[in-house]
């Protein structure tokens, strides 16, 4: 991987593919990393750069703040675009890489062709997931692994988690691996982000919402109904929250189709 230096932190990317498409940058989510990409980037890199990068304090990546706003974070893809002096993207955003997808939306709109949401929402938190993601930075304080994985858990649906008990182990021991502090930042971060449905509506080139029928976290009929009042090409996987690993094939199949 590369590195650039931002805010006196390392933020960790990797570039790989090449083809005539623009370049994709593909985000990860809460306390997962770039390599969750690895099997989709095989197929997507035939026709274009793909462009994976570690969030401030996930995976690789340092932290960078107390406070690790979607604003923050689409300041550092912005500076990862810079060093690569890259002037045109489409972006994938999965779940709160969804949230910081849209804020780079809002701040560098012509930069981008494309933007998809996977398992991602433009609606910011209500009351009552403020109070839980306020209650979760108390619990990182006290037992940061106990946290972690009862978090990745409650990501995914029964059936799932049966079926990929290895895959969802090895997430765990990727994001253990966290420092309790970024792990707080990320929660705070998104307990903070704004509503961008207008900014969604207004974006006039491809747009597209993925996202599972059985995820634990959004509703999949309101995501629906967000995406109709958005314009967007709307596309319904049949299992949670983690489609890159749930349904990875048929995921893979729709980025294929961005532009």
């Amino acid at each position: 991987m590369s590195t650039i230096i931002y805010k006196g932190a390392k933020i960790h990317y990797s570039v790989t593919g090449n083809g005539e498409k623009v370049p994709l940058v593909l985000l990860h989510g809460f306390l997962e990393d770039s390599s969750i990409w690895s099997p989709i980037v095989k197929e997507l890199q035939k026709e274009r750069p793909v462009i994976c990068i570690d969030l401030p304090g996930h995976g690789k990546s340092d932290g960078v703040a107390k406070i690790h706003s979607m604003e923050l974070m689409a300041e550092v893809v912005h500076e990862v675009l810079n060093k690569l002096e890259i002037q045109v993207i489409s972006i994938a955003g999965h779940s709160m890489g969804g949230y910081v997808s849209l804020e780079f939306l809002k701040n560098f709109p012509i930069v981008l062709k494309s933007v998809m949401l996977i398992n991602s929402t433009p609606d910011e938190d209500t009351v009552e997931k403020r109070q839980i993601r306020e209650r979760s930075v108390k619990l990182v304080g006290k037992n940061k692994d106990a946290y972690i994985s009862m978090a990745i858990s409650n990501l995914f649906p029964e059936e799932s988690k049966i079926k990929f008990s290895e895959e969802i182990e090895k997430l765990k021991s990727r994001a253990i691996k966290m420092k309790g502090e970024n792990v707080q930042a990320a929660l705070k971060g998104m307990k903070i982000r704004t509503n961008y449905r207008d900014v969604l509506k207004s974006f006039q080139k491809q747009k597209i919402i993925v996202a599972g029928k059985q995820d634990p976290i959004l509703v999949i009929n309101e995501i629906a109904k967000v995406s109709e009042e958005c314009d967007c090409e709307f596309h319904m996987l049949e299992r949670g929250h983690n489609s890159y690993m749930e349904d990875m094939n048929n995921l893979r199949t729709i980025m294929l189709f961005i532009d």
